[in-house]
């Protein structure tokens, strides 16, 4: 298999005007709407698909991070087989105790509802243009192709190996830069029981993803309280790009997976996280660990507020199944190889709802 290399789509030349593209939030702060706009209507509607609850026989994994970490070799054997359990069966599971301080928890979605809160000038400052840029605004998907819009207003910031941050409002920066240094200590750990999961050397993602320059991003999706939630999605499904997605919310559930051929619900657990198998933790598993599909719908009563924290390889890593787990020439993955950067920059072109990315990377 050859590696490729994807042409990025190019940026705007400086002084190219800003696109007036209304917020979600404007939209839904307007005193008179009691309709959603009618380039917000989808055909394919989560009320043709609902989700449910899921079973109690088969319920979302939840998953002890302090036994994980644990110093006592049982307990320790016993998380990383409910991992492995967890990232086979589900793709997705609750991390509970985890460390990071609930305090740190709230501040950092205080001060992401802090930067919604700016004008629209204010905001529109840090539009971005390309899925590389180190911090980008915007609202639906890619606002200026987008056929139908989403309900969604977000925030991307790279924060390793480089930090970025907007500027304002002020003091953004100083809490995001110690949350990300708390949830990178529990994507650390996660990684290594990942691994050791899979029957591999504790330190095997660390060393082959060169995760010293791994691409880290943190996200905010802000999902206003919307007419007709009915008509409206939040996000479409998808995979994520990355190996880990660490996902803190507020208590406004939204989040959907696929499980079992049908939509479930993940009902938020207070001061848990959120965690989900990316698409490169897929190849590097050679497909035991799925990628999970998973959407995001809107309601009319609260607005909804996800951060996600997304762990990659580093932006030129090539990755490859772990040669450990690929038993014969027949057994192997069949993707088209290329960077992680370029991953990123094909997933972004592509249409969102469409499933996993890597169907279309087949060779």
């Amino acid at each position: 298999m050859d590696t490729v290399s994807l042409v990025a789509p190019p940026h705007l030349e400086a002084g190219t005007p800003q696109l007036k593209i209304t917020s979600a939030k404007a939209l839904a702060e307007s005193s008179n709407l009691t309709s959603i706009p009618s380039n917000y209507a989808f055909t394919t509607l989560t009320s043709g698909d609902p989700a449910v609850h899921a079973d109690l026989d088969d319920s979302i994994p939840v998953i002890d991070f302090s036994l994980l970490s644990s110093s006592n070799p049982d307990q320790r054997s016993k998380a990383v087989f409910d991992l492995a359990k967890a990232c086979q069966d589900w793709g997705v599971f609750m991390l509970i105790n985890h460390g990071v301080p609930e305090g740190q928890m709230k501040a950092t979605v205080d001060a992401l509802r802090g930067f919604f809160d700016l004008t629209e000038e204010e905001k529109n400052e840090f539009q971005g243009k390309h899925v590389l840029d180190p911090i980008r605004y915007g609202t639906s998907f890619k606002a200026s192709v987008d056929k139908v819009f989403l309900w969604r207003d977000f925030l991307k910031m790279t924060v390793h190996p480089k930090f970025h941050c907007p500027p304002k409002p002020e003091g953004l920066s100083k809490v995001l830069a110690e949350y990300c240094g708390e949830v990178q200590k529990v994507a650390r750990e996660l990684l290594k029981g990942i691994s050791e999961s899979l029957g591999l050397e504790p330190g095997y993602i660390h060393k082959t993803m060169d995760m010293d320059s791994s691409l880290q991003i943190l996200a905010a999706n802000l999902y206003p309280p919307c007419p007709q939630p009915e008509l409206a999605m939040g996000l479409p499904s998808h995979s994520d790009y990355g190996l880990l997605t660490i996902l803190m919310q507020n208590d406004i559930g939204g989040l959907q997976v696929h499980h079992g051929g049908k939509w479930v619900k993940v009902d938020p657990i207070p001061n848990a996280l959120v965690v989900n198998n990316g698409d490169q933790l897929e190849i590097m598993s050679n497909g035991r660990y799925k990628s999970v599909l998973h959407r995001a719908a809107v309601n009319n009563k609260a607005t909804r507020i996800s951060i996600p924290f997304n762990t990659g390889p580093s932006s030129d890593t090539v990755v490859v199944p772990a040669e450990q787990l690929v038993d014969g020439e027949h057994n192997q993955a069949t993707n088209i190889l290329m960077t992680y950067k370029d991953y990123m920059e094909f997933k972004q072109s592509r249409v969102l709802d469409k499933g996993s990315s890597l169907n279309q990377v087949k060779i």
